[in-house]
């Protein structure tokens, strides 16, 4: 499948669109092969595009005063990512995302995007719904940062997404997780030695 035609795809299953509009959504989006740790959004440029993952996984983190990566979101194949502060309101990033692996994207441009919405209802409900859905998103993982043990946040993550745990270097995803490498490692040693 071409990166076009899955985006299309992803559209609807969101919403109904004729072949016209599918193929007007399609054009608005340019592919992109990204190397990894290749960086897409960098602090103080303005974030001009979103990234829809086809194939491969990205991050956004934050570099601390102590100079530690804390990772703020992942994006796997079907997800979307950038520094969304910066994208919505066109100002500078305070996020770098970068291609965890070798990755293809389909970037939408801010301007691509602004006429999309303006020129079809059906595509500012599909923005609507992927907003509203990452808003979910991130609101669970606050709660559960705030809520539970750092083993059970690893062992519902693992659980929600085996990709990632198989795919990602650990320390990425002790950063998401909140935690330090060396306590993650912990926990999937104590994981492994109950299984056996």
């Amino acid at each position: 499948m071409l990166p076009t035609e899955k985006i299309i795809h992803f559209l609807q299953q969101k919403v109904e669109v004729t072949t016209e509009e599918a193929a007007v959504f399609g054009e608005a989006f340019q592919a992109k092969i990204l190397r990894k740790k290749q960086l897409v959004i960098q602090p103080t440029f303005t974030a001009k595009y979103r990234y829809y993952v086809v194939k491969g996984a990205l991050r956004s983190f934050i570099i601390d005063q102590k100079g530690e990566e804390n990772t703020i979101a992942l994006a796997i194949e079907d997800w979307w990512i950038t520094d969304y502060n910066s994208y919505i309101y066109q100002q500078p990033a305070t996020l770098f995302v970068e291609a965890i692996s070798n990755s293809t994207v389909l970037q939408l441009s801010y301007e691509n995007e602004q006429k999309l919405k303006a020129a079809n209802p059906k595509f500012e409900t599909f923005f609507r719904i992927i907003a509203e859905r990452g808003l979910a998103s991130q609101q669970r993982r606050l709660i559960a940062n705030l809520t539970q043990s750092a083993e059970e946040r690893y062992e519902n993550f693992a659980k929600l997404y085996p990709q990632f745990v198989n795919e990602i270097p650990q320390y990425i995803i002790a950063s998401y997780l909140g935690m330090s490498t060396e306590f993650l490692s912990k926990i999937r040693n104590h994981k492994l030695n109950r299984k056996s």
